[in-house]
């Protein structure tokens, strides 16, 4: 009866479901921006008015930036805010905490967005449209209205619910880890990330790096007297091309479903600095994903040892070597095992709440699940609404219908998850052990 009404009156409020993501959407809280900061200032608001208990504090950027450990970032901040809203529990019961990102990343070219941009929020045929829709406002409304309707329901928890809003998810993990140095640590978290509602145990790693691709200037008119970077930058990139295929030969099981389970790519190109000289220095930044069990360090020994192999082809670069640096965000894999308490908890609130068939799969990606298992030792699954390959581009969407059954999940998993009783060892798999196996 109790998880009936908590649905019903989930369902009740869809109308103010869907204007509350609009009006999220609409504040543009692109990483590193003011608005991520003026956001977390919106939804501290937003949960005292719930009647939680509300943490809003600002984060000591340096303390944090150089504690050991930090995963590093990639856009410059003056400020950041640290935000966690509790519902008490009354004894007893498990912890749950629900972690949701606040920040998106910025929205490219105008142009490609339909009318009304990036930022407008716009609600048509079941879909709510706009930058952070996806990834992850809808899931960030989800946790929110699981939690109202348990209050407007009249449910009370053994165990403490918690909402943990982050800012830098997109830049490496600022938020969850300064949420994890306050002390802020569960006996489970759910990440509502976009998987389409599927079960999301595990996520591969991501490390930043930039590339220097060195040339030789000349005027344009005797280019054949100099030595182009651009150029030299073709066999160091085909040599990324065979190392991302070598190390994709034979990827983990739950990572079958992409076609490149750990993908290597260039993201930006700056070359040159005149358009009628041959340019001496290209400098390219990209990431390099980490497989699951696998560390960092192979990962990055496996990316430099291709480097120096593509220069030790070419007569110029055996000379002018390309260099390596590894900087802004660095994601480790990071994994929990399908016998800890809080996956069939969270299987069967899915159920009961959706009634679609549930998938389970890794993600290609990195994201906060792996501070929260890594560094944190809490177990971490990633749940929530949306097509993640809608996300980060002028397509991204959330279709509301998923809005709806993720806060009903959500909301059955406290009653069930909190109701348990505390103290029972978890049983979880340790990010960045390169002999991590799940329990499948």
């Amino acid at each position: 009866m109790q998880t009936g009404h908590v649905m019903q009156v989930i369902d009740e409020h869809a109308e103010q479901l869907v204007a509350a993501l609009r009006d999220l959407i609409r504040l543009p809280s692109v990483s590193g921006s003011d608005e991520e900061n003026a956001i977390q200032a919106v939804l501290a608001h937003e949960l005292t008015g719930m009647g939680l208990e509300v943490d809003h504090w600002p984060i000591p950027l340096t303390e944090v930036m150089t504690a050991s450990g930090f995963p590093g970032t990639e856009v410059p901040r003056q400020e950041a805010w640290g935000l966690v809203g509790r519902v008490p529990g009354t004894g007893g019961g498990r912890s749950l905490m629900l972690n949701v990102h606040v920040d998106v990343v910025p929205p490219g070219d105008l142009r490609a967005w339909p009318a009304g941009g990036p930022f407008s929020g716009t609600a048509d045929a079941g879909f709510v449209h706009g930058r952070g829709s996806c990834d992850m406002k809808g899931g960030l409304v989800a946790a929110m209205w699981a939690i109202r309707a348990l209050a407007e329901a009249g449910v009370r928890l053994p165990g403490d619910l918690l909402l943990a809003c982050v800012v830098g998810e997109e830049d490496g993990g600022l938020g969850t880890f300064a949420t994890l140095a306050r002390g802020w640590r569960p006996d489970a978290c759910v990440i509502p990330e976009p998987t389409s509602l599927d079960l999301v145990p595990a996520c591969a790693g991501s490390l930043t790096f930039r590339l220097r691709v060195p040339g030789q200037a000349v005027h344009a008119s005797r280019r054949t007297a100099g030595i182009s970077a651009v150029e030299k930058f073709w066999p160091v990139f085909a040599a990324l091309r065979e190392l991302e295929a070598r190390r994709n030969a034979h990827p983990h099981h739950l990572m079958t479903r992409w076609d490149v389970a750990c993908p290597i790519e260039i993201g930006t190109l700056r070359g040159g600095d005149w358009p009628s000289s041959v340019p001496d220095l290209l400098v390219a930044e990209g990431r390099c994903g980490v497989a699951l069990g696998e560390s960092p360090e192979s990962a990055r020994r496996d990316l430099e040892d291709a480097v120096d192999r593509a220069c030790d082809g070419d007569r110029w670069l055996r000379r002018h070597r390309a260099t390596v640096e590894w900087w802004g965000g660095q994601f480790v894999p990071g994994a929990t095992s399908l016998d800890t308490p809080v996956v069939p908890a969270l299987r069967r609130a899915h159920s009961r709440a959706s009634g679609r068939p549930q998938q389970v799969w890794a993600a290609p990606y990195g994201s906060d699940l792996r501070l929260m298992t890594g560094l944190g030792g809490v177990p971490t699954v990633c749940y929530g609404p949306g097509d993640v390959s809608l996300a980060h581009g002028p397509a991204e969407r959330v279709p509301v219908a998923e809005v709806l059954a993720a806060a009903r999940t959500l909301a059955l998993l406290a009653i069930d998850y909190c109701s348990q009783p505390a103290g029972e060892a978890a049983n979880m798999t340790v990010a960045g052990s390169e002999t991590t196996e799940l329990a499948i």
